[in-house]
């Protein structure tokens, strides 16, 4: 019972997160001012880059090169 995984632990934080968010997508030029601030600031990460440091540092495995032009 319960919820030992605490799937739940930060179920508050997240809908009144949600209702914020709903609020300030009204307010055009601040949710764009934030978008591109959010994407301004991304910064190194990457999916890419993290699945590759995921295969090299954790899974210890190389990488596959195809070639496509054949």
């Amino acid at each position: 019972g319960g919820d030992p995984y605490l799937n739940l632990a930060d179920f508050r934080a997240f809908v009144d997160t949600s209702a914020r968010v709903d609020e300030l997508y009204t307010e055009r030029d601040e949710w764009v001012q934030k978008a591109i601030l959010n994407i301004a600031r991304v910064g190194k990460f990457s999916s890419d880059r993290a699945i590759k440091e995921y295969a090299e540092e954790i899974w210890n495995i190389k990488a596959l090169v195809l070639n496509l032009d054949a």
